[in-house]
């Protein structure tokens, strides 16, 4: 079966940290550019993060930019995203994606089913 499989997310004190995991099976992220997104309730779905193909390049909203960091794990078939110093509009739903190219959009073939972030103030 074809997924990505979105984890991680919980509730959380501002200041705090948090690790989304994005697992891919069926396919392997090798051949993908993987993105995070998050959607606040009430407001539009928002990019987070992109990470190539290669994993050599990375992007991130300004947003959001100095405390989130993306990675990954191609032994794992694994996209990480590391959310540091969060922040209460933080909280969202995270999902991640995956695009077949080099770099994220503006199609993408596979989408996580998305982990709930909470961070209280």
């Amino acid at each position: 079966e074809v997924q990505l499989q979105a984890s991680g997310g919980g509730l959380v004190q501002a200041g705090g940290s948090l690790r989304l995991s994005c697992a891919a099976s069926g396919f392997t992220i090798d051949d993908y550019a993987v993105g995070w997104f998050r959607q606040a309730p009430g407001k539009e779905r928002e990019g987070v993060s992109c990470i190539s193909r290669n994993a050599g390049s990375t992007s991130y909203a300004d947003s959001v930019k100095g405390r989130f960091t993306i990675s990954s794990d191609h032994v794992k078939n694994t996209v990480y995203l590391q959310m540091n110093s969060l922040k209460p509009e933080d909280t969202a739903v995270y999902y991640c994606a995956a695009s077949p190219g080099r770099w994220c959009g503006p199609r993408y073939e596979y989408w996580g089913q998305g982990t709930l972030v909470t961070v209280s103030s």
